[in-house]
């Protein structure tokens, strides 16, 4: 008789993100994760035009605060940054 072994289900290999340390990345791969966010939040409607340069200057200013946070997730293979209020939501490895 065969058995379905659960520990080798895909729900067995889910891992928690994390959080990556500022210090623990290059300046060059810090500026690419926060354009790359920049760029991916959309169009700016605001009532006067924001350049790149100084709204990644707020993001990192935000990243140094710890108000965002840079966020790994292994089940995506994808990095993206996140505010605190939503990284404290996130489940957590027991």
């Amino acid at each position: 008789m065969d058995f379905i072994d659960d520990n080798n289900s895909p729900e067995n290999d889910v891992k928690p993100p994390i959080a990556i340390e500022l210090d623990r990345l290059s300046a060059d791969v810090i500026d690419a994760v926060i354009e790359a966010f920049i760029l991916r939040e959309g169009t700016d409607y605001g009532v006067v035009e924001i350049s790149l340069d100084k709204k990644k200057e707020q993001v990192l200013k935000q990243l140094n605060k710890k108000e965002l946070h840079i966020v790994y997730d292994f089940n995506t293979d994808s990095v993206t940054v996140m505010t605190d209020r939503d990284w404290k939501k996130l489940p957590r490895s027991e």
